[in-house]
C-alpha cells in the first residue's frame, strides 16, 4: 500500500514537472500544440460528409459556455481582487495549455501562475483554482443527476467522500489556523450555489456542441437516449487522459454506439467534437497568449477589484 502511494506521488510530481516544462518553454509548447492540432485534423480527415453548418451552431453555445461561464465562476469564488476582464483572459490563456497537457493540467498550473503574478501567495492560488475545480465536479454530479443517469455505487461513495474530506480539513484548517484560512477562498452558500448552477450550463452548452457535431457527420441525433449517453461519458472524464484521446472521449464512442450511430459516424463525431474545441481556444486563448508574449498585457494594480471579505 505505502509503495503504491510513493508511485501516486511520484508519478503526479512527473506529471506536472513535464507540464511545467512545456508551459516555460516556447518552443515545445509550439511542439505540443502542432501535435495535437494535427491529431485531432487526422481524427476527423477520416469522416467524409462533414457538414459545417451544424457544427457551428453547436459551437456558439459551448464557447459561451467554456469562456464566459466558466471564468465567471472562478470570478465568483476568486479573492484575488481581480476584474471579471482579468478572469476571462487568464482563462481563456490557460485553456490552450490545458489542452496540449495531460488531464488538462497546463490550464490549473497556468491559472496559478497568474495569480502569482498579482501577488496571491502561491497556496491560496492553488487552493483558489482546486476550490474552482471542486465546484466544476460538483455541477458535473448534479448535471449527471438531472439528466437521470444512475450513478454507480463506487463513483457515489468516492466523490461523497471526497467532499466529505475536503469539507472536514477546511474546517479543521479555519478552526485551529484562523491566520491560514483567512487566505484561502471561502465561498458563501450563495455563491458556491452560483457556481454550481454555472457549472451545469456549462455542461449543457458541451451537449449542445455533441449535438452539433453529430448532425454534422450526417446521423441523425438519437434523441434522449444521447442525454444518457453523454450523462453516463462525462463520468468517465473524472480518468486522467489527453485531449482527443481520453476515457471521456472512448465512452462516448462507445455509448453512441450502443444507442444506433453507427460505429463510424459516432468515432467521427467525437473526433470533430475534439476539433472543435480548438476552434475557440486558438482565435480567444491563442490570440491573447501571443499579445502577451509580445508584451501587450502587464498587470496593473488599478485593474483590481476590492478583494472581498471572506464569507
Amino acid at each position: 500500500m505505502q509503495l503504491g502511494r510513493e508511485f501516486a506521488v511520484r508519478s503526479a510530481r512527473g506529471v506536472i514537472s513535464a507540464v511545467n516544462t512545456v508551459i516555460h518553454h516556447r518552443g515545445l509548447r509550439v511542439a505540443a500544440l502542432v501535435v495535437a492540432v494535427g491529431i485531432s485534423i487526422w481524427n476527423v480527415d477520416r469522416v467524409p460528409h462533414t457538414a459545417v453548418l451544424p457544427a457551428v451552431l453547436g459551437l456558439v453555445p459551448f464557447a459561451i459556455g467554456k469562456y464566459v461561464l466558466c471564468p465567471l465562476r472562478w470570478h465568483a469564488i476568486s479573492t484575488s481582487g481581480r476584474s471579471r476582464r482579468w478572469h476571462l483572459r487568464a482563462y481563456a490563456e490557460s485553456e490552450v495549455l490545458g489542452l496540449i497537457s495531460p488531464w488538462h493540467a497546463g490550464a490549473d498550473l497556468w491559472r496559478v501562475h497568474r495569480l502569482e503574478t498579482t501577488d496571491v501567495r502561491r497556496s491560496s492560488a492553488v487552493a483558489e483554482v482546486a476550490l474552482d475545480r471542486f465546484i466544476g465536479a460538483v455541477g458535473l454530479i448534479a448535471a449527471v443527476v438531472v439528466t437521470g443517469v444512475a450513478l454507480p455505487w463506487t463513483v457515489l461513495v468516492t466523490a461523497l467522500g471526497f467532499a466529505a474530506v475536503v469539507l472536514v480539513a477546511a474546517l479543521v484548517v479555519r478552526r485551529r489556523r484562523p491566520a491560514l484560512a483567512t487566505r484561502w477562498p471561502w465561498p458563501s452558500p450563495k455563491v458556491f450555489a452560483l457556481g454550481v448552477v454555472l457549472s451545469i450550463g456549462y455542461q449543457a452548452t458541451i451537449l449542445g456542441l455533441l449535438i452539433g457535431a453529430i448532425e454534422a457527420v450526417g446521423s441523425p441525433v438519437p434523441g434522449l437516449q444521447l442525454v444518457v449517453v453523454f450523462g453516463a461519458s462525462q463520468i468517465a472524464g473524472a480518468l486522467p487522459g489527453v485531449h482527443g484521446a481520453s476515457p471521456r472521449d472512448g465512452a462516448l464512442v462507445a455509448g453512441l454506439a450502443a444507442i444506433g450511430v453507427a460505429w463510424r459516424e459516432a468515432f467521427g463525431a467525437v473526433a470533430l467534437t475534439a476539433l472543435l474545441y480548438w476552434i475557440p481556444a486558438l482565435l480567444i486563448g491563442g490570440t491573447l497568449l501571443f499579445l502577451r508574449w509580445r508584451g501587450w498585457f502587464t498587470e496593473r494594480r488599478a485593474e483590481a477589484e476590492p478583494a472581498p471579505e471572506p464569507a
